[in-house]
């Protein structure tokens, strides 16, 4: 069964469309209708109420079917938290007076820096999800990769309680990784030119910046965080 226009699903369609989710794990869940009934769920909060446990348990066991590279959230936080300190590491050595270290002598200071920046630039972008998330009430469950499709790191939010917090902290959540990876794009630019780092450096880590921003405009306004961003905000 394929369901046109979430305006269209009624307490019974949602109802019908959800039990056989759940039933069959095997389902392709768009050409189920599932998204288009959480879609007309979201639009009511007593149907959030009603359904929202019932739609996590679909979501999760559609993920946990489909990503198989995933760890629980406990793990993957420390492992950013990680990452962060090794990045921060790398760039405070990079940034020491020239000559103190086999690190800090031109050019390899300059290439090391921006390394370990771009690394923090997309493990800050999961990291900021989850604390803008879990700040609205939003829970997660794992961190993974969807290799090939997506070989950067993920964390999977809870449905249900993503249903549950309010739309535009929703909305917020999502915007807040795209925003988090600019500033700090931005910011390391910023910190390149002060430190006194060659000149190409700086240009470069612009030039990244510059490129996300492209990136952002163009294509995650049609497939991925603004697009979130702009639904759930049509929805507040």
């Amino acid at each position: 069964m394929i369901v046109d226009d979430a305006r269209s699903i009624d307490a019974a369609a949602i109802e019908r469309i959800l039990s056989a989710c759940e039933r069959d794990p095997s389902l392709d869940l768009a050409r189920a209708g599932f998204w288009r009934a959480v879609g007309a769920v979201k639009r009511d909060r007593a149907l959030v109420a009603r359904y929202a446990d019932q739609i996590g348990r679909v979501d999760r066991a559609a993920f946990e079917r489909r990503v198989p590279l995933r760890v629980p959230i406990g793990v993957g936080l420390a492992l950013h938290l990680a990452s962060i300190g090794a990045g921060l590491l790398l760039c405070a050595l990079a940034l020491a007076p020239e000559g103190s270290s086999p690190i800090a002598t031109s050019p390899l200071r300059e290439i090391v820096f921006i390394g370990a920046s771009q690394g923090l630039v997309g493990v800050i972008h999961t990291f900021a999800h989850w604390l803008v998330g879990t700040l609205a009430g939003i829970r997660f469950t794992h961190a993974y990769t969807a290799l090939p499709s997506r070989p950067q790191p993920g964390i999977k939010i809870d449905y249900a309680s993503y249903l549950r917090a309010p739309a535009r902290a929703r909305a917020w959540m999502h915007a807040s990784g795209a925003i988090a990876t600019k500033l700090l794009a931005f910011t390391a630019a910023a910190v390149a030119a002060r430190a006194g780092l060659a000149s190409w450096s700086v240009w470069a880590l612009l030039a990244f910046g510059a490129v996300a921003i492209v990136i952002d405009l163009t294509l995650s306004t049609r497939s991925s965080d603004w697009k979130r961003f702009r639904r759930e905000m049509r929805a507040a």
